[in-house]
């Protein structure tokens, strides 16, 4: 009997219309274009605006095209799982918030936080489900509205982040493709290095806590950097030598944008060339978990059944890991 697996059969992303530059932000904060981009690889990113506007919005943009792209309606779906590190409330969950805005009655959902691997963990978790043969259709989600948790005069963080969600259909598969392995990694001591202050149940949100601005991403990018460019490297390698793949076998690197410097440093330790990483930071920063799946859309239809792909994340927590596909289907 052959192994069921999941496959990645559909995928869609969402970023919005509105564009932030970084000459916008030289006029609101002390930095330029210059200093940005050398450090980053950030040229723009994109805001959600709106009154009432959140990461479920967000989400629903990316899985009308899923259900478009193929030809299934919403009450076919047998489970959400949402990757937010900003969800629409404290409860509930964003992906029921989700489910009830696209009509996926059928279906159970929750949400999952492990900042920028939120995606990847979701993905593994999800995956569980369709090899058990307990659902036959998952819908996947990564998205944030960052800006919603940026301190806009912090040069440090809001060179960075944008808002925009991917989300992915998982379906099974008895032909040898799908999602292969995964190495998912977390280490809690990092949370000193980069965290949101106040606003859980250790602080909860006060006027001195607003008005101290500790409802904002706070983050030691030095610390933070040395640690992501050392694990999502070792794990994205670790990855390759457990399925015995080689530099040639891979097709493409999904690594997750949050800093160029990173990427490169990851794209090397797997002995990859350029043209095989995906890369699309300079137009929308690090959107937190949608930035994997916003890559896999963007390159869909440069992919290619039977494709060896590495999805790689690091983020706050610490958390890191890295996930092994075959692809599943040529675009039409």
């Amino acid at each position: 009997m052959q192994k069921i697996r999941a496959a990645i059969t559909a995928v869609g992303a969402y970023v919005p219309d509105f564009v932030m530059t970084n000459a916008e932000l030289e006029k609101i904060v002390d930095t330029n274009d210059e200093w940005i981009t050398s450090r980053t690889g950030i040229k723009e990113r994109r805001i959600l605006k709106g009154e009432g506007k959140g990461t479920s919005d967000l989400a629903v943009g990316a899985i009308k095209q899923i259900f478009e792209k193929r030809g299934i309606g919403p009450e076919e779906i047998d489970l959400v799982i949402c990757a937010t590190t900003t969800p629409d409330f404290q409860f509930p969950a964003t992906a029921n918030v989700v489910s009830d805005k696209l009509g996926m009655i059928n279906a159970f959902g929750y949400d999952v936080n492990a900042a920028c691997s939120g995606f990847l963990f979701a993905l593994t978790t999800g995956s569980q489900f369709i090899e058990t043969g307990r659902y036959k259709k998952v819908i996947v989600i990564g998205a944030d509205k960052m800006s919603s948790i940026i301190d806009y005069e912090d040069r440090a963080t809001c060179i960075i982040f944008g808002d925009g969600g991917g989300a992915v259909l998982l379906e099974p598969s008895t032909d040898g493709t799908g999602i292969m392995d995964s190495v998912l990694r977390s280490d809690g001591s990092g949370r000193a290095h980069l965290h949101q202050k106040a606003g859980g149940s250790v602080k909860p949100a006060t006027v001195e806590t607003v008005m101290n601005k500790e409802h904002f991403v706070y983050q030691e990018g030095q610390t933070v950097f040395k640690f992501a460019v050392k694990n999502m490297a070792d794990v994205s390698a670790e990855i390759m030598e457990r399925n015995n793949l080689k530099s040639d076998d891979v097709a493409w690197l999904v690594p997750h944008q949050a800093n160029k410097r990173i990427i490169d440093a990851t794209a090397n330790r797997m002995g990859l060339p350029e043209e095989k990483v995906m890369l699309n930071i300079q137009r929308y920063g690090n959107t937190t978990n949608g930035t994997i799946p916003i890559c896999l859309s963007e390159w869909e239809s440069k992919l290619h059944k039977g494709d060896n792909i590495v999805l790689a994340a690091f983020g706050g927590g610490f958390t890191w890991g890295a996930t092994y596909i075959k692809w599943a289907y040529d675009t039409k």
